[in-house]
């Protein structure tokens, strides 16, 4: 693959797969941009890429809940590198475990604080619909572009005590992909969303059932993110793609 020329922003790229589709972005040429509220490690992660010397890079502090915060980093986007090719949607989890809700304390969903649950739609659904809109003027302007937006299997199966997870997650995978793609098309912009079942980006997604037996590495996610990205991938737009080891395959019992 090769990403030379292209620029990609991937959000939350202070960890997980949003950094790690940042690295790889840039270890194909291209220029990215690593946006997370955590400022110190996202420059750090840019400079540990700069000093690789195969792509550019920059950190940007962002926390993607601020539309002026987002509207800044899609600035420093184009300042920095003349225009954005590719948005990764990263930035995400569940707000009950990402908040610490202790469950022994607050029982059931209608025990949860709507604190809780006000985070987590608005990092796993506000987010990637503020970054769509402030991206999506510059996509248009130069007649060209991708999002990628991250689902989740949970996002099919429901959850009914973090609720907010799957309904953030079911609205990216649904509306804002095909809503985006109809939009995109007159401008030739994609939307793509790449939805995984359990990555083991945490220890804990090792229980998670597959009909494959385990959970994937964080990179066999990324692969599918760098073909949808790719030219090899330039006729899917408008779609859920689910890659879970086959758990929505499984039956219910």
């Amino acid at each position: 693959m090769d990403f030379g020329g292209k620029t990609a922003i991937s959000t939350g790229a202070a960890s997980g797969m949003g950094l790690l589709f940042a690295q790889n972005i840039a270890s194909y040429g291209g220029n990215v941009v690593l946006c997370d509220v955590n400022e110190a490690v996202v420059r750090e992660k840019a400079d540990e890429i700069n000093a690789a010397g195969k792509g550019r890079a920059i950190g940007v502090r962002c926390d993607v809940r601020d539309y002026a915060q987002v509207c800044a980093a899609r600035d420093k986007a184009i300042e920095a590198f003349g225009g954005i090719d590719i948005l990764a949607n990263f930035a995400g989890g569940t707000a009950v475990r990402m908040c610490k809700v202790d469950r022994s304390v607050y029982g059931e969903f209608p025990d949860v604080p709507i604190e809780v649950f006000d985070w987590g739609l608005d990092v796993n659904l506000k987010g990637p619909f503020y970054f769509a809109h402030a991206v999506l003027k510059q996509m248009r302007a130069q007649n060209s572009g991708l999002i990628l937006n991250i689902g989740s299997i949970t996002g099919m199966e429901g959850d009914g005590y973090g609720m907010e997870y799957p309904t953030a997650k079911a609205g990216l995978m649904f509306g804002l992909t095909k809503s985006i793609a109809q939009f995109g098309a007159k401008y030739n912009i994609r939307c793509v969303c790449i939805s995984p079942g359990p990555v083991l980006t945490r220890a804990a997604m090792a229980s998670m059932k597959t009909l494959l037996g385990r959970a994937a590495d964080p990179q066999e996610i990324v692969d599918l993110c760098l073909f949808v990205a790719s030219d090899k991938g330039r006729f899917i737009n408008g779609e859920n793609i689910m890659i879970d080891g086959g758990r929505n395959a499984m039956e219910r019992g």
